[in-house]
């Protein structure tokens, strides 16, 4: 871990660029997760003597990357988990899919079951026993030869929503070999980037946006070119 990968920073919280093959949190690999390296990074950054307080707001997916939320105080973690709850944490995601979406964009309601066996949701559009209902809404964003760009916001938080509803309209993400893509991403990630996210300080009360650095791989910048030319293009006319 290093201050590279430190997007904001204040007495409060601390937001994180994630990479893929990164845990947040310890898991039953017993690979050392975020939080731990941050607090150890904190430490001795801030030649701190004693413990470092770090909680965990929310999680990505272990091949995901992006954009994470820590709190370094217990004040902000309690308020923030409150904000969380009440979906007050905008969160925009970019993803990379073989399929275009059709429609180009739609807001996608499904519920979800998750099997514990095997770590896999299953998306259905009929409530069902046990299902949590899951939302989202999606935009097309460009077109490339070989992938399309799709912006999504996630309306509720279910375990691989975003991976299992792209997929139960036919357009799985990139790599996702669980959710129905057809080849793995040489890096073992999928190309699901938690690109923004949007908040009120829990403390200070400002507004937060902090925006993720697409990944520097020709597949991610040449479609992250064309949104922002045809942004630019806009804003000329």
């Amino acid at each position: 871990m290093t201050s590279d990968n430190i997007l904001y920073e204040d007495n409060h919280i601390m937001i994180v660029n994630k990479h893929p093959g990164e845990i947040v949190q310890g898991d039953k690999t017993g690979d050392e997760p975020m939080v731990e390296s941050l607090k150890t990074f904190i430490k001795q950054r801030d030649a701190k003597p004693g413990n470092v307080f770090l909680g965990v707001v929310h999680r990505l997916d272990r091949p995901v990357g992006g954009v994470v939320i820590f709190a370094k105080t217990s004040k902000a973690l309690a308020r923030l988990n409150d904000m969380l709850r009440k979906g007050e944490i905008h969160k925009t995601y970019w993803a990379l899919t073989r399929n275009v979406p059709d429609p180009a964009d739609a807001l996608l309601t499904h519920y979800i079951t998750t099997v514990e066996r095997n770590n896999k949701s299953y998306a259905s559009l009929t409530p069902k026993d046990g299902a949590k209902e899951a939302r989202l809404s999606y935009r097309l964003l460009a077109r490339g030869e070989r992938f399309n760009l799709v912006e999504v916001r996630l309306l509720t938080g279910r375990k691989h929503q975003i991976r299992v509803q792209l997929s139960a309209i036919g357009c799985p993400i990139r790599g996702d070999l669980k959710y129905g893509d057809k080849r793995s991403n040489p890096d073992g990630s999928i190309s699901l980037l938690a690109r923004s996210i949007e908040f009120v300080h829990p403390v200070s009360g400002k507004h937060i946006s902090v925006t993720a650095p697409v990944p520097d791989q020709r597949v991610w910048t040449e479609l992250a070119d064309s949104v922002n030319d045809k942004e630019n293009d806009q804003t000329r006319s």
